[in-house]
């Protein structure tokens, strides 16, 4: 097995010119307060060990990372169906542009957008009766049992400035893809975004898409092989909106990132990793999280090309 921590103490030393490039998320103002020049890395194996380097028990609101885990409850209850409302392509535009959706007659181009991940909460939120609890004792079970908070004074910043989501909501509705009264779904959509974590803990929680869908935490196949394939499929060619691109020739993982400045990596078969830095570029992913994982995956070479 790879020196797996000295890798993370060598990436840790390598990003430190970083630490203070870029912003932080400002236009919700509960994340502009956070300090800029954090860092934290761990990294999670298949075998159940974990490596962590930087202030890894400092915990953040996952922020968009939040939708892998909403694509994933929405596949254990809806399985192909689900690809109905929802496209597979890369966007190539913003998270939250409303243009692409009104050309495709309000079917979001795939689940990582916010429009995406908005119209797969409301397919979950039909099939939930506790949405928002459901979805923590998820993270609970997934995590090791811990103990997971709802950040209420992010989710309820996110949802005082939701006008730009709510549009985007209400034009799918125009088009008869959204069923479910919008604040509501917004409102437990904000939630999960605002769901904390720390960086160990969500490697833990992510674990299973390094694993074939299976969570060793709550014992569960969450997902089945070729699903969790697919979803890495997804993860690589889409889940850093427009820069997924140049994700993928620098890092080579599949990948999910957040605006609190957190991102998670996995490689298949081996590990998944969790970063996070606040400072953030032009497409709001972390500077130093994308530089912290260019390196490592050049050090282990574990591009997947």
């Amino acid at each position: 097995m790879p020196n797996y921590q000295a890798v993370l103490d060598a990436t840790f030393n390598h990003i430190q010119p970083l630490l203070h490039a870029g912003k932080v998320a400002d236009y919700i103002p509960a994340l502009a307060e956070q300090k800029i020049g954090q860092f934290a890395i761990a990294l999670h194996t298949n075998e159940g060990n974990s490596f962590t380097a930087g202030n890894c028990n400092t915990r953040f609101t996952v922020q968009s990372v939040s939708k892998v885990m909403t694509l994933t409850m929405a596949l254990q209850r809806y399985e192909d169906e689900l690809w109905q409302r929802v496209g597979k392509e890369p966007s190539g535009t913003a998270f939250n542009s409303l243009t692409q959706l009104e050309f495709e007659n309000g079917i979001p181009r795939n689940p990582f957008i916010n429009a995406g991940a908005i119209v797969t909460c409301d397919a979950l939120f039909s099939r939930l009766g506790a949405p928002i609890h459901t979805m923590l004792e998820q993270y609970r079970r997934q995590s090791g049992n811990a103990k997971v908070i709802i950040n209420k004074r992010v989710a309820q910043s996110e949802f005082e400035y939701r006008y730009r989501n709510a549009a985007m909501a209400y034009l799918m509705k125009s088009f008869s893809n959204f069923s479910n009264e919008v604040e509501e779904v917004l409102w437990s959509y904000f939630n999960y975004c605002a769901i904390e974590l720390n960086c160990i803990e969500l490697a833990r929680t992510f674990s299973y898409l390094s694993n074939q869908g299976y969570c060793a935490q709550s014992q569960q196949q969450l997902i089945s092989a070729k699903q969790t394939k697919q979803l890495n499929s997804l993860l690589f060619t889409s889940g850093l909106y427009d820069a997924a691109g140049d994700f993928a020739y620098r890092v080579g993982m599949p990948g999910k990132s957040g605006v609190s400045g957190t991102i998670i990596a996995v490689v298949p078969g081996q590990f998944t990793i969790a970063v996070w830095s606040p400072g953030l570029d032009k497409f709001g992913n972390s500077v130093a999280g994308i530089a912290a994982l260019e390196y490592l995956s050049e050090q282990l070479g574990t591009a997947i090309f």
